[in-house]
This record gives C-alpha cells, sequence and structure tokens, in this order.
C-alpha cells in the first residue's frame, strides 16, 4: 500500500505535537496550582495565635478603653496581657493608627520592640480598634442600644431619647457597637457628620444633642453587655 500524503502524516504529527504540548502544560498549571492552594492553606493555618484568643484580645482592649475606672481598665488589660502571653505574645495598642499589635515575646525587650530582633512581620498581628467591633452580634447591639434609648427616655425625656437613638443607628449601621462603647473620634463624627445630615432634629433637640451624648455614659452601665 502507498504511504500516506507526506503533507497530511505532517500534520498529523503537528496535532499530536500540539495535543500532548498542551496537555503537559495543563498538567504543569494543574500542579502549580495546586502548590499555590496547598501553600496558601498552610500559611492560613500557621497563625502562632488562636483566631479566638486574638478576638478576646480586642474584646478585652476595647473594654479597657472604654472603663470609666481606671481599676476596671487596668484589671482588663491585665487579663488580656495573661492571655495573649500564654501564647507567647506580648500585646501593644499602637496609638498613632489606634491599633491592638501582638508581638512575638522575643521581639520585646524591657516593654520595647527590638526592631532588628524581627525576623518575619508577618509573625505579628495587629487588629484596628477604631473600626467595627468585628465579634460583635448587631441584633446584640441593636437590642442594648435600643435598651439605652429607653432608659434615657424614662430619665431625661423624650427630646434626649430621640438624639440617642440617631446616635444608636450612626454607631450600630456604622460601627457595630453600643452607644456608650464609642469612642472620642466616633462622637465627634456623629456630632459633626451625621447628626447633621441625617437626624433631622428639632431645634431643641440640636440644642442639647452633646448632652444626650453624654447621658448614654450614665445609663450605659445598667445594660447588660453585648
Amino acid at each position: 500500500m502507498a504511504d500516506e500524503h507526506p503533507a497530511k502524516r505532517e500534520t498529523d504529527e503537528e496535532t499530536t505535537a500540539h495535543t500532548d504540548g498542551a496537555a503537559v502544560e495543563s498538567a504543569e498549571a494543574e500542579t502549580e496550582g495546586k502548590e499555590k492552594t496547598e501553600t496558601a492553606s498552610e500559611t492560613e493555618t500557621e497563625s502562632e495565635v488562636p483566631e479566638d484568643v486574638v478576638d478576646e484580645a480586642e474584646r478585652l482592649t476595647r473594654l479597657a478603653e472604654e472603663a470609666a475606672v481606671e481599676d476596671a481598665a487596668a484589671a482588663y488589660r491585665e487579663r488580656r496581657d495573661e492571655l495573649v502571653e500564654e501564647h507567647s505574645f506580648t500585646p501593644r495598642v499602637r496609638g498613632e493608627d489606634d491599633t491592638l499589635v501582638l508581638y512575638p515575646e522575643e521581639w520585646v525587650d524591657d516593654s520595647v520592640v527590638q526592631f532588628d530582633r524581627i525576623d518575619d512581620t508577618d509573625r505579628a498581628v495587629e487588629v484596628s480598634l477604631s473600626g467595627p467591633d468585628l465579634g460583635a452580634d448587631w441584633e446584640a447591639v441593636e437590642e442594648a442600644n435600643q435598651a439605652i434609648v429607653e432608659a434615657v427616655e424614662a430619665e431625661y425625656g423624650p427630646d434626649h431619647a430621640t438624639n440617642v437613638r440617631a446616635f444608636a443607628d450612626f454607631m450600630g449601621n456604622h460601627y457595630l457597637k453600643r452607644v456608650d462603647d464609642a469612642t472620642d473620634d466616633e462622637r465627634e463624627e456623629f456630632l459633626t457628620e451625621y447628626y447633621p445630615r441625617n437626624a433631622w432634629p428639632s431645634k431643641e433637640q440640636e440644642s442639647i444633642v452633646a448632652e444626650s451624648i453624654a447621658l448614654v455614659d450614665d445609663v450605659g452601665d445598667e445594660v447588660p453587655g453585648t
């Protein structure tokens, strides 16, 4: 039998080579993708401080910052420090951007971070204290805030309560926090930006809003924590 046409045989060989090459490339890409996934997975599971410990350290730090009594604040900080130190880390609050940082304890000497000892910056854990409290539950926050609104109304009247209700909407929706947990910056943001644009107060309510916001501290202690 006569050989196949040379041009056809050459085309078939090229097709086979192209198919084999594509298969190899596909296999290599699949392997590379799998390796990347495994590496990412390993990185995610290699955190030295458990997530629940980080959450609790954040909660205790927030409580310490918001405590009206220094003895209570000191107790919260002490509990936080002990919890984090169980995992060989040291907590610090970075004041310039209001961030809780957990440093490996070998980086710290006499309460000062020694930057020449930092081997891998990814080992440190950073949690912003200025944004929403991500460990909070919206329904629990709203329930506590509404209880504070009602307590303000019972003790100080409806105009103050209306202002606090607006503050509760702001804190719950923007920061997922109780009104009595608001920082000074968050209170200022409410008074200067949110309230004038969104609250639609009466003249009486507008004239007393700063006082209304201060009242949440008076009644907040009576409302159970979230």
